[in-house]
C-alpha cells in the first residue's frame, strides 16, 4: 500500500527569497551537458522498449 503524500513545507525568510531567485534564474545547461543527458535518456528508453530491468 502506498504511503500518503506529506504536505509541502512553507518557506519563510531567507529560504523563501533564495527559492524565488532560483526559480527566476534557473541554472543554465551547457551543450555538452544537454547531449550527455539526452544520450542517457535514450539508453534508458531503450531499456524500457526492450523490456530490460537494469
Amino acid at each position: 500500500m502506498a504511503r500518503p503524500i506529506k504536505e509541502t513545507p512553507i518557506l519563510y525568510g531567507e529560504d523563501a527569497r533564495r527559492f524565488q531567485e532560483r526559480m527566476k534564474n534557473p541554472p543554465k545547461e551547457t551543450k555538452e551537458e544537454r547531449e550527455r543527458r539526452l544520450a542517457h535518456y535514450k539508453v534508458v528508453m531503450q531499456w524500457f522498449e526492450n523490456g530490460k530491468n537494469r
